[in-house]
């Protein structure tokens, strides 16, 4: 007569071993590389979600407040911003319908337009950009921490970036799940905030009193349109997963009101906040929103809006930092993909570098803060002028996705073209800069307007599609894609098993299916 066994429990090393093993697979293994159909998921109602929360937090009521203490009323204040939110979030919408029809992360794509190795030159500000708004995050959130712990502003300058780190390292779902949480957080806590702010006030009255001033009006629209064009060199990063069927006009659509709402809502509060506390409010933007609480509880609920809000938006740029370095050494090394360990060490890097930024430029913030955002301006202006001329009137997502790690392929080293008129899109900007450290020659007479940025779009987007009619490179007929993907086989782009097998070297997308 045979025994019977009953399977042993587990080990606790076993169920460690399990648990640590589940923990590594839930790490995103993507980066830099193209996703294929078997990976594509997600809907617009997350991309809309996710850019709502993204802009919902403190440093957006910050830069809303700017309106004002720069000397601005209130009501001329609140159209500037949503002035400047509907065109620079058109700008990033459009880099964002790109994201589902490619499969590819934004900056990587620039190659096409300045070449594997000449699309560095674009990224490097990427960078920098991504490391100044993480540190900038990092101090609002650290403020917020040290009160609810209670720990130094140092201290939660640390444990915050701790957190992002964790975050940004499982990448694009954990951010997304974070970012889904945050907008009915936020939701909740601005709502609660306007009341407590406006309540018993006369906003009649504040809407009432008009000083109209073209200057100002304009400086207000480039506050916020430069908040939303940089978010350009990233959206697509957070709209590539999406299945390629999926609309580019609602994508667009999706992207665009998420950002723009979600943007609006908190410089709209900054800007009242400002008009109605004024020197209380400056300089003390943390406390003095948290002031807001009518008790010690919820007080301690409002610093925790304010940590958990940060979240998303910094793990955003610090996933965006990752990208633009990991796109920068892929293209020396000639690499597709990203290892687990260096996408740590990347990581790590750039979370490392924005904490000893973050420490130690967290007592003159505010101002830091001002040029740091319109200088962006004549930086991304005009790669994204390109970047979208050249998507939206010459490629329309045919790209040669192999090339895109070849130096010696398609799209070569350096296109000389794109980054000289990116080279002008950025000069022609200075004679109408108009910052705290430098004013161009040209403000005078226009009385003080600043219409640099307007330039950099302009001016480099009609260049290169000018240049782009008489000697644009070869453009594929078809998207192509890599032949280790399997992405034309499992979505059945292509049109029989005839064509698979004669995919040897790379798979082609037909170009039916890239209008569909």
């Amino acid at each position: 007569m045979s025994e019977t066994t009953t399977p042993s429990a587990p080990t606790a090393r076993q169920a460690g071993a399990s648990r640590l093993s589940w923990l590594f697979a839930a790490i995103e293994t993507r980066s830099i590389d193209y996703i294929p159909a078997a990976e594509r998921h997600g809907s617009l109602a997350s991309q809309f979600t996710f850019w709502l929360s993204v802009n919902l937090h403190i440093t957006a009521i910050i830069t809303g407040s700017l309106a004002v203490i720069l000397g601005g009323d209130v009501f001329w204040s609140l159209i500037g911003l949503l002035v400047g939110q509907l065109l620079g979030g058109a700008v990033m919408a459009l880099h964002g319908a790109q994201g589902p029809q490619l499969g590819l992360p934004q900056m990587i794509s620039s190659r096409v337009q300045f070449g594997v190795y000449g699309a560095i030159i674009p990224i490097v500000p990427v960078c920098l950009m991504y490391v100044g708004f993480t540190a900038s995050g990092a101090v609002l959130a650290g403020q917020a921490v040290g009160q609810l712990l209670p720990v130094s502003d140092g201290a939660g300058i640390g444990i915050f970036c701790c957190l992002v780190l964790v975050v940004a390292l499982f990448g694009y779902r954990v951010i997304h799940g974070v970012g889904r949480i945050s907008s009915i957080v936020s939701i909740a806590a601005f709502a609660y905030l306007f009341f407590r702010l406006l309540a018993n006030q006369n906003i009649a009255a504040l809407l009432a009193d008009r000083h109209f001033s073209l200057p100002h009006f304009l400086l207000v629209v480039s506050l916020s349109a430069s908040w939303q064009i940089a978010f350009g060199p990233a959206v697509a990063d957070y709209s590539r997963y999406l299945p390629r069927t999926t609309s580019p006009l609602r994508t667009f659509l999706a992207v665009g009101a998420g950002t723009v709402i979600g943007a609006q809502l908190p410089m709209a509060f900054g800007v009242f906040a400002a008009a109605l506390a004024r020197t209380r409010f400056e300089h003390h933007e943390v406390a003095y929103v948290v002031g807001l609480a009518s008790s010690g509880s919820l007080a301690a609920l409002l610093f925790f809006c304010i940590a958990f809000g940060k979240i998303t938006v910094t793990s955003l740029n610090t996933y965006g930092s990752f990208m633009s370095l990991a796109t920068i050494v892929g293209g020396l090394q000639r690499r597709r993909r990203i290892t687990v360990l260096h996408r740590f060490l990347y990581v790590f890097a750039m979370v490392g570098a924005s904490a000893l930024l973050a420490l130690a430029g967290r007592h003159s913030f505010l101002q830091s803060f001002q040029v740091f955002i319109l200088f962006l301006l004549a930086v991304f202006t005009p790669w994204s002028a390109i970047n979208l001329v050249d998507y939206y009137f010459f490629t329309r997502s045919r790209y040669d996705v192999p090339a895109l790690a070849d130096p010696d392929g398609r799209y070569g080293r350096w296109n000389k073209a794109g980054i000289m008129i990116y080279l002008i899109g950025i000069l022609i900007q200075v004679p109408f800069l108009s910052t705290t450290l430098y004013t161009g020659p040209m403000v005078a007479r226009l009385g003080g307007a600043d219409i640099s940025w307007i330039l950099g779009l302009i001016v480099p987007g009609g260049l290169y599609y000018v240049v782009g009619r008489i000697s644009h490179g070869p453009i594929p007929a078809s998207l192509i894609l890599p032949d280790d993907t399997g992405a034309a086989v499992d979505r059945g782009d292509l049109d029989d098993e005839r064509s698979v097998n004669n995919c040897r070297v790379h798979c082609v997308i037909p170009a039916k299916h890239l209008e569909a």
